[in-house]
């Protein structure tokens, strides 16, 4: 897990989360509300897609309106395989790792990769990406 995430906050520009994200080398951002709990992810493709590519301003739309929908995350207590089958489930990458209601850090499937049987690697990339085929 990465143990050094941040949060763009909720009432955060997208060109601060975009500056961010190439500050960090990273594509995805947990966005966290003023009290620290987590409100949904943003991707680099969410700023693309859903802001620049429907004309609007990135200055001005605010990090909380791609907070959609309910975040998923993975309890900092949670076992290898727990996280697995949350990212199979949602189909998802990345999953915040979340104690005591706060971001400590995120988890990713490269990071799964690098410390986990290779099979089983083999067998979540595989159903995460066929099931986001499906759904495309």
């Amino acid at each position: 897990m990465t143990t050094d995430a941040q949060c763009i906050k909720e009432n955060q520009s997208l060109a601060d989360a975009a500056r961010m994200m190439m500050d960090l080398d990273c594509g995805s951002l947990p966005i966290c509300g003023d009290d620290g709990k987590l409100r949904g992810m943003i991707t680099d493709r969410d700023i693309v897609l859903k802001c620049v590519a429907a004309g609007r301003d990135p200055r001005e739309m605010m990090a909380r309106d791609l907070a959609s929908g309910k975040p998923y995350w993975i309890d900092a207590d949670a076992n290898v395989d727990e996280a697995i089958a949350m990212m199979e489930t949602h189909q998802v990458r990345r999953l915040p790792v979340i104690a005591d209601h706060k971001l400590v850090g995120i988890l990713s499937q490269g990071d799964i990769a690098r410390n986990y049987s290779e099979q089983r690697v083999g067998e979540m990339v595989e159903h995460i990406s066929e099931r986001k085929r499906m759904n495309a």
